[in-house]
């Protein structure tokens, strides 16, 4: 894994990311595609599982993941999670931590307002969207950690900014990136 991969590059200037990675690139009709559509919206949580735990075979060969403290997936809002039944994000998450054997922390980052999808929204939009919307409970529990924030895709980096904003107002804290796919 490149440190100055497209991923990275995405929040340079914007949030200070360690390093960060996805697995593939997101191509429409993809077989990739099909498998995070049927993670997302047909329930198959395991396909999330077992493309985590390959994710997080290849993030322990790299260097730039051996200090990792917490895996943090990107919260759903608890509306948005009633209705899908599971946060695609935090299976993704429980898979990486399985290979990578650190605990995962689904509680502590939380989304404070139910926003729209993001998907069908451009780039200022997006951000907008999510613009100071993603809170700690504790701040305290990710002072001097570092974090491996998780989500399924990267599109413009603008939900992995607000999450990665809201846990670097905890000391010391510093976070690193990884998703399934790079849209």
């Amino acid at each position: 894994m490149e440190k100055n991969n497209p991923v990275s590059i995405l929040f340079w200037g914007r949030v200070k990311i360690e390093y960060a990675a996805s697995y593939f690139t997101f191509a429409k009709g993809s077989k990739f595609q099909k498998l995070i559509h049927k993670l997302k919206y047909h329930n198959q949580q395991n396909i999330g599982i077992e493309l985590g735990k390959h994710l997080g075979i290849q993030l322990k060969k790299s260097d730039y993941f051996k200090d990792i403290d917490l895996v943090v997936p990107v919260p759903l809002h608890p509306k948005k999670k009633k209705i899908r039944g599971f946060n695609q994000a935090e299976v993704v998450a429980d898979g990486i931590a399985i290979s990578i054997k650190v605990p995962v922390e689904a509680e502590n980052l939380y989304r404070s307002v139910h926003t729209q999808s993001q998907t069908k929204k451009n780039k200022l939009e997006r951000w907008q969207n999510v613009d100071n919307i993603f809170k700690l409970k504790d701040i305290n529990q990710f002072a001097n950690k570092h974090i491996l924030l998780v989500d399924d895709v990267v599109t413009t980096g603008s939900t992995l900014e607000a999450c990665a904003q809201a846990i670097l107002q905890a000391d010391s804290a510093k976070v690193s990136i990884a998703t399934l796919a790079y849209a």
